[in-house]
């Protein structure tokens, strides 16, 4: 159980260093990724403003059976690139949330770029 805690720290570290320099505008918005075993999240969040512009999660009602694995991590990716089409946004700034750019992060990244989303 320590390992696991150890580890969750050290992500928390890398989010937080990542995230003093990161930071999304209403015409750059900022894309965070959250991950666990059971789900997925994602928001497009404008830190100026302190909203959220557009957010899919694996709980929503469309999605339920939706796993977070690479298939799922795609598939929300594309979801995302089309909400955010359809908000006039088409440029980002992606936040992998101290995640490793690997796996589900990565599918979820080119499916937005897949949808059309620049970042």
């Amino acid at each position: 159980m320590k390992r696991i805690e150890e580890k969750n720290k050290r992500r928390v570290q890398r989010k937080n260093h990542i995230r003093k320099t990161l930071s999304g505008t209403a015409s750059k918005p900022r894309l965070s990724v959250f991950r666990s075993n059971k789900n997925l999240n994602l928001q497009v969040i404008d830190d100026v403003a302190g909203h959220t512009l557009v957010s899919v999660t694996t709980l929503e009602a469309e999605l339920k059976g939706t796993k977070p694995n690479i298939e799922g991590g795609a598939k929300l990716g594309q979801i995302v690139g089309q909400r955010l089409k359809a908000a006039n946004i088409d440029t980002i700034v992606f936040d992998r949330n101290g995640y490793k750019y690997h796996g589900v992060v990565k599918a979820i990244a080119e499916a937005a770029r897949e949808a059309g989303i620049k970042f």
